[in-house]
């Protein structure tokens, strides 16, 4: 059985169904073990098919209806309104519905995943924020197409799953002074690494101060570390520190149950 996290604030909602996948559950082997669900990944296309459908069936929808898109680091949101095959997946780093039973998702191994859901209004989103997506603005984009599709954002909730977390997260200082470049503000999501010239990135935090200036309704973590957690997670630095062959990718979805 695929295993997922749940968001507290997210599973209270009537009507919406969800989960942060792990990497528990199913039957990939190798650096892929197990609930990779990676269509770009060189796993055997197969066995993350069997993966995709174990957790459409977790989120309650059919294997064909729950989508994904080409990501590519970007604040670009599109609006699904029927499913899509793997083929076809548009390029975009966050999706927006208010169809029934069409479960979306982002895919991560290290960037942070947002899930969205306005209850009342019966519309979700899911972004994909690696830092990229997160400076250009994936969170703001999905909520103002999330707007277009009728939603409130005062009635919006939003749930960060698992990423990479600061104490894991060293980057150099040319990404740092991309940020204070953007705001000096953001000075505050960075501290000192281990090695001279470095930092410590706080990206979390940082998709979570840009959500609160959205002023949505509410705003959960659930404060999991992939990099920290080889057991749970996948995560992509790790892979490349451990000098694996590949990496394996969770599903992040979310669901009207109709």
């Amino acid at each position: 059985m695929a295993t997922m996290l749940q968001s507290s604030s997210l599973a209270a909602l009537a009507g919406i169904r969800h989960g942060f996948f792990t990497r528990a559950g199913g039957v990939s082997r190798g650096c892929y073990e197990s609930l990779n669900a990676g269509v770009g990944s060189n796993d055997e296309p197969a066995h993350v098919a069997e993966n995709r459908a174990r957790m459409a069936a977790a989120i309650g929808v059919a294997p064909e209806r729950l989508i994904s898109a080409y990501q590519i680091h970007s604040p670009t949101v599109v609006i699904a309104e029927t499913p899509w095959d793997a083929a076809a997946r548009p390029k975009a780093d966050a999706i927006v519905t208010r169809v029934a039973k069409l479960a979306i998702a982002v895919s991560t191994a290290d960037c942070g995943p947002i899930l969205f859901a306005d209850a009342q209004a019966g519309v979700i989103g899911a972004a994909h924020a690696g830092w990229r997506g997160a400076l250009s603005g994936v969170a703001e984009a999905t909520i103002a197409a999330m707007e277009r599709c009728g939603a409130d954002r005062a009635h919006i909730v939003a749930a960060l799953g698992p990423m990479i977390r600061q104490p894991s997260y060293e980057v150099g200082p040319e990404l740092v002074t991309q940020f204070v470049n953007d705001d000096p503000e953001n000075e505050r999501f960075f501290r000192d690494g281990a090695r001279v010239g470095h930092s410590l990135f706080d990206l979390a935090g940082y998709i979570a101060a840009r959500l609160a200036r959205a002023s949505l309704g509410r705003i959960d973590d659930l404060g999991r570390c992939t990099y920290a957690e080889p057991p749970t997670f996948f995560s992509y630095r790790r892979s490349v520190h451990r000098r694996e062959p590949d990496y394996g990718r969770h599903l992040n979805a979310i669901a009207l149950a109709g």
